[in-house]
């Protein structure tokens, strides 16, 4: 079970709730972002399970100009340094298809951290040729909802990947899991690694709160209202899924 967050506290509630891996981000309401290295290290100082980091330059699509590149490069640097286990990235073509080199170039630049491939997978044109492709740039992993909006929607392609990915790579689901869907789509799919947040949202602690300012998109949620790892969510989803006999 990997858990995505954002915070040294809902790292900590993840492992306490027995994860065996932490996914890092930044701006999770952007899909998430490369961490601070401090966030990082503070991050690495406080659990001892496997920790990921995702480099991921900005929100948008996963299409890089050389200096974006240059800029993944040096966050994989720098979160090796900080001690992070593996990385999490992707780069595509504008057509839709993995960007094989420079896919590559950054699973060398990491090692021997291990490199999952993101869900720009999600966004590729065609799910067989990029897992095929994705295999040729040395990734140990793929985090997918099947190329739908939810992995449960997108179950059938993800069985599909599993089938086909044999034992050349990791196909983890991710995108909308919960204690409500964990044990159909393991029954479904048959993988065996899973991507949640598992987060409730809890109330800000400040006394003063401006009305009618926004840090950011109004539409989400306030700078009053927090999201970390729910400790009893997630334990939940991991003795549904380890009472599934595969």
């Amino acid at each position: 079970m990997e858990i995505c967050v954002d915070s040294v506290e809902s790292a900590t509630i993840a492992e306490a709730a027995g994860a065996g891996r932490i996914e890092l981000c930044s701006a999770l309401a952007e899909g998430g972002i490369t961490p601070s290295a401090g966030l990082i290290e503070a991050v690495r100082n406080n659990i001892s399970i496997d920790l990921n980091v995702i480099v991921r330059p900005r929100g948008g699509d996963f299409l890089y100009n050389d200096i974006e590149f240059s800029v993944m490069r040096r966050d994989i640097e720098r979160a090796g340094e900080a001690g992070a286990d593996g990385i999490v990235t992707g780069i595509l073509n504008r057509d839709g298809s993995v960007d094989i080199d420079r896919t590559a170039l950054l699973v060398e630049y990491a090692s021997p951290m291990k490199v999952t491939f993101h869900r720009a997978f999600d966004m590729c044109r065609d799910a067989g040729k990029a897992l095929e492709d994705i295999i040729a740039t040395g990734a140990s992993r793929i985090l997918t909802s099947g190329q739908s909006r939810t992995a449960i929607e997108g179950a059938r392609t993800i069985k599909e990947l599993v089938t086909a990915a044999g034992n050349k790579i990791c196909i983890m689901p991710g995108g909308g899991i919960d204690e409500y869907n964990i044990a159909i789509l393991a029954t479904t799919t048959g993988a065996r690694e899973y991507h949640l947040t598992g987060r409730r949202q809890t109330d800000s602690l400040m006394t003063f709160r401006r009305k009618g300012v926004y840090m950011g998109d109004s539409r989400l949620l306030s700078e009053y209202s927090l999201r970390i790892a729910d400790l009893e969510r997630i334990r939940s989803v991991i003795m549904i899924l380890e009472g599934i006999v595969f």
